[in-house]
């Protein structure tokens, strides 16, 4: 369906600032009603001066003042949901925003659902489906890299990207539909070769945006990395060591950590989350006991694994811990370099085949830390390294849109010779309605209230 059918004539209002108390707390209200709404709440409210910010002072129905204001109006379609907006910045007492928006509400506004006020910017075409998206992605975004990358994304990237590919395929599709129409009147209809050409000149530019989804995943989604070794190799040290902070308990005693401990880092603008683990042995203790089965449960589900040596101890092969590692990608870390009266590194093989040469650290000192964080990050980007700064796939629902796309061009390029163009034209508006879906020209209802439902309100 289109996003025509979806519009009504209803005016939302909520708050449009975090949970809490602070300096400041925003009401928003947006539709058809907004700006007499605000005139009843505010009566010295100056309507023809939009795009300003006005002070007013908010009094309840008995005359008593409640707060002052800064109001701002704007009037559609200059405004982020493409109707009358009107925002109410006050004091940011949660007492007094919650008043504010049961006065509106009792003038005649509705309350408004999660994500509505994007959803109705995505409506009035302020958005196109993927912008929409990546205004949640910039409210969650937990690293400069992913906010620059839904910044992006909400100024039409994707959509940029794919507009000439549609633009050839209705092009091929008008041309063969007229081959079809106005065979009566001989008009040359396209040769296979042609056909087959011009699908092929097509499909680069999908495979690449194709493509791309593994850097976008990899930013929005970020990496799982769990740290685990053998008891007092220095897991804990090198956790504290990359997060900058003593957020684990280091002790000489093997066994301290018990259970995962998960914390949240940024390096070159990849999220990492790094998971400390309890040391990986043979224990009676059965608090220790508990904290390893937890380690083996955070190994399998990590995205990769960094295993942390006593490069100071020399270091038996372990049979079980390789077989717990095997075709996990695998970062070895020789740590406590600080320790070394000899190069005995190199008997620490604790693991068979690791994928990559081992890092040498030191958690005390910091010696290697700068080279472990630019290992992970080469661990993190793997295929994704190399995609450039175009337009990103970032979420599922658009990698399926383009996959479909891609798949049903690729069946009309082969079907090309033999096939009536009436049953290729089948595969073509097929890739057509595909792309129109990424962008949400044509969207089903459900996916939008999967979308937009994911938002907090207000926004």
């Amino acid at each position: 369906m289109t996003a025509a059918n979806l519009l009504d004539d209803t005016t939302i209002v909520a708050i449009a600032t975090p949970p809490g108390r602070g300096g400041i707390g925003i009401v928003r209200l947006s539709g058809p009603s907004a700006i007499a709404i605000a005139q009843e709440l505010l009566p010295s409210l100056k309507t023809e001066t939009r795009r300003t910010a006005q002070y007013a002072i908010l009094h309840d129905e008995a005359g008593a003042r409640v707060d002052d204001a800064i109001v701002t109006l704007f009037q559609s379609p200059h405004s982020y949901t493409g109707e009358d907006v009107v925002e109410i910045a006050t004091h940011g007492s949660p007492i007094v925003l919650d008043w504010l928006v049961r006065a509106c509400v009792h003038h005649g506004a509705q309350p408004a659902r999660p994500g509505e006020f994007t959803e109705r910017a995505f409506l009035r075409g302020r958005l196109d489906l993927t912008g929409a998206e990546a205004v949640r992605d910039l409210i969650d975004a937990q690293t400069l890299g992913q906010a620059k990358l839904a910044a992006q994304q909400m100024g039409g990237s994707i959509a940029a990207e794919v507009r000439p590919t549609k633009e050839a395929l209705v092009a091929l599709i008008a041309t063969l539909e007229a081959g079809i129409d106005f065979a009566e009147d001989d008009l040359d209809t396209l040769p296979a070769a042609e056909i087959e050409a011009r699908i092929a000149a097509i499909e680069p530019a999908l495979q690449a945006l194709l493509a791309s989804f593994a850097h976008g995943r990899l930013m929005r989604e970020g990496l799982r990395l769990a740290i685990v070794g053998r008891p007092n190799a220095g897991k804990s040290s090198l956790f504290n060591r990359l997060v900058q902070q003593d957020r684990a308990i280091v002790t000489a005693t093997p066994g301290t950590t018990r259970d995962v401990i998960s914390e949240h880092i940024s390096i070159n603008g990849v999220p990492v989350e790094l998971l400390d683990t309890a040391g990986l042995r043979e224990t009676d203790d059965e608090a220790e006991r508990q904290g390893v089965a937890r380690s083996r449960r955070a190994i399998a589900d990590a995205d990769a694994v960094l295993l942390i040596l006593d490069a100071s101890t020399p270091t038996e092969k372990d049979p079980a811990l390789n077989e717990l590692l095997r075709d996990r990608p695998v970062l070895e870390v020789h740590n406590k370099i600080d320790l070394l009266t000899r190069d005995i590194s190199a008997s620490n093989e604790a693991v068979a085949h690791t994928q990559r040469l081992p890092v040498r650290t030191s958690a005390t000192t910091g010696e290697g830390i700068a080279r472990l964080r630019e290992a992970i990050l080469t661990i993190a980007r793997g295929e994704a390294s190399t995609h450039s700064s175009g337009a990103t796939l970032t979420n599922l629902r658009q990698r399926e849109a383009v996959d479909r796309a891609l798949q049903a061009l690729q069946r009309a390029r082969t079907a090309a010779n033999g096939t009536p163009h009436e049953m290729l034209l089948l595969d073509l508006y097929e890739s057509l309605r595909a792309l129109d879906e990424l962008t949400g020209q044509t969207t089903a209802d459900d996916v939008l209230n999967l979308i937009f439902s994911s938002f907090c309100i207000g926004k």
